[in-house]
């Protein structure tokens, strides 16, 4: 999910006071669960939801009470990007095949979900079959058909209405980008073909494994015709899920009722147990998580994780209420090589052994709420990541700087008494302006001197996305987030390191990565249909990568997420970079 994308890509907000009543709750929880110890808090204990099930329940009823800071970039499945926004749409949106509803790496398993089974895969791995389950409806009652499906992912080819969104499938089943999409072209995409109202046929010019992977993205939810109210979509889409909007205000509400036609048999993917879902956006961060803490709301829509003064009021009195799930993203620095001396390996080395790991750790909150030391760019989640890969020393030595290999790797660039240049950094993360006053401060000890530019994170798709900008303003450095829009290397890599992929204007391959044995590597990695190979692949991409220095990994993201008492069935996923399922969630 791009930087949330950290996503990918996301935000959110939202502001309340406590009453009486409340207070009384919260005096009664403290009195019963007592204060610091591991269950403190009276929650299901610490961690209860990683890699298990905390308060497993079927019950059903009542309201799930989300809290955020942040809207979606869209409600839209065709155009939104934000992480938590993939994982809510599942209330209301079905895909072909969707993930295992599991704690931890076994949700990453795709299962069959409108479709009866997962594809019969034909044509060395180009042609991809389904066969739609009986009983499958719409929120009014009418039938979803495989016409559907075709017409809600052909939505993604009408970029000058719809833009925003993901576009794996568009560019896999139409690379040379022939078809106007639905409001220009009626004809419809010759690549997909329905030969009935059960049948679906995908036709891929070359083979893909993971092509399924996309097709599990919300993205490719099916829209009926007759419902698309194209760019207001977003304000009520039509739903083939459990839950279907009720009300919604952008930047302040969304309240999602059941939907009396979804049919529970034919979905073992989704419990639905609450009646209702409500999320109420506020702007205040800090205000956010004493909402939580107070019990006026479940859980953080946008899991981004706890402020500092709301996860240390969390840890020391109500620990049996937190999480500390490992993320699937990533902070880093990228070295574009438009700017010198990045252009030189050895003076971005120079920047990589200089810089002082375990200061950054600490500035991001330490290894609770910052995350463990990246030795490399490939995150837990993702298969393939190796944690032995340290190619840089990272993890010696405390994590410190190399302060002689970054001094060595100077003289080697022809800069021996050290360069200046400029880190961009979004003014709008606090984690990622402490990380970069960290990396200031331990460069300049080996003589790299840099000034701290901060930008406005709603822009950065136009300033840090934008190579002219870039080169215009000597942005040597910039520092960000990542994480994967699926679970593979193709999901998550191929936007950051392939050729393909630098643009003039939303750019992510900020580093510039023009290399062919990098190209070639993902090319087999693609087309390799098994996923244990493929991982293995991804992993061989992912050493290349960091032997050419064009990254700075700085931490593998973890938060502190606050699991109301009230919350059943909450487990951290690794289909959802670690965050809760949502569509799984109860309350008592």
């Amino acid at each position: 999910m791009r930087v949330q994308r950290i996503s990918s890509r996301s935000r959110r907000r939202r502001a309340a006071a406590l009453s009486a009543g409340l207070v009384g709750v919260l005096l009664t929880t403290a009195a019963c669960g007592g204060g610091a110890g591991e269950d403190g808090g009276g929650g299901a204990g610490y961690n209860a939801g990683i890699n298990k099930v905390a308060n497993a329940s079927d019950k059903k009823g009542g309201t799930l009470k989300f809290i955020g800071v942040q809207d979606a970039d869209s409600w839209d499945t065709t155009r939104m990007y934000y992480g938590f926004a993939f994982d809510f749409a599942r209330f209301y949106s079905r895909q072909l095949v969707s993930y295992t509803p599991a704690p931890g790496q076994k949700s990453i398993e795709l299962q069959p979900d409108l479709a009866k089974s997962k594809a019969k895969v034909s044509d060395g791995g180009k042609t991809y079959t389904y066969e739609l389950k009986d009983g499958l409806k719409w929120e009014d009652g009418k039938p979803i058909t495989s016409q559907d499906i075709k017409y809600g992912i052909q939505r993604q080819w009408a970029q000058k209405t719809l833009s925003g969104g993901p576009v794996y499938v568009k560019d896999v089943l139409d690379p040379d980008g022939k078809y106007k999409g639905p409001y220009e072209d009626k004809g419809g995409l010759d690549a997909i073909e329905t030969p009935s109202d059960k049948k679906i046929v995908f036709h891929l010019p070359e083979a893909n494994g993971d092509f399924e992977q996309m097709l599990a993205m919300p993205t490719n939810s099916p829209v009926r015709e007759d419902k698309d109210t194209k760019s207001k979509y977003t304000l009520k889409p039509f739903s083939s899920g459990p839950y279907k909007f009720e009300s919604y205000t952008p930047n302040k509400s969304l309240t999602l009722v059941r939907n009396k036609h979804w049919d529970r048999s034919t979905d073992k993917l989704r419990k639905a147990l609450p009646d209702k879902v409500r999320v109420t956006l506020i702007t205040n961060p800090d205000e956010r998580d004493k909402r939580l803490i107070n019990g006026d709301a479940d859980l953080d829509l946008n899991q981004r994780g706890m402020e500092v003064q709301g996860r240390q009021t969390a840890l020391k009195q109500h620990k049996g209420n937190v999480d500390n799930p490992q993320s699937g993203f990533i902070s880093y620095v990228a070295f574009p090589q438009s700017v010198k001396p990045f252009e030189n390996i050895h003076c971005r080395k120079a920047a990589i052994y200089g810089t002082d790991h375990k200061s950054v750790q600490t500035a991001r909150g330490g290894p609770l709420a910052g995350g463990a030391v990246a030795p490399n760019m490939l995150p837990p989640v993702v298969p393939g990541h190796d944690p032995k890969d340290d190619q840089y020393g990272m993890l010696e030595n405390g994590s410190g700087a190399n302060v002689a290999k970054a001094k060595d790797e100077l003289a080697k660039c022809g800069k021996p008494d050290g360069f200046k240049t400029t880190l961009a950094v979004r003014n709008t993360d606090k984690a990622d302006m402490k990380s970069a006053e960290a990396i200031q401060a331990s460069l300049k000890k080996v003589g790299i001197r840099v000034e701290i530019d901060a930008f406005d994170g709603a822009q950065g798709s136009s300033i840090v996305g934008n190579p002219d900008t870039v080169k215009r303003k000597g942005y040597g450095m910039v520092l960000y987030g990542w994480g994967p829009d699926f679970p593979s290397g193709q999901g998550y890599g191929v936007p950051l390191w392939h050729s393909d992929y630098i643009l003039d204007n939303g750019n992510n391959n900020y580093a510039l990565i023009d290399d062919k044995k990098i190209d070639k590597g993902f090319d087999e990695a693609i087309a390799e249909l098994d996923p244990d190979k493929a991982a293995e692949k991804y992993a061989e991409v992912n050493k290349e990568v960091m032997k050419g220095g064009y990254y700075l990994p700085l931490t593998y993201l973890k938060v502190i997420q606050w699991r109301s008492e009230r919350l059943t069935n909450a487990y951290s996923s690794d289909a959802f970079s670690g965050w809760y399922d949502f569509v799984n969630l109860g309350v008592k």
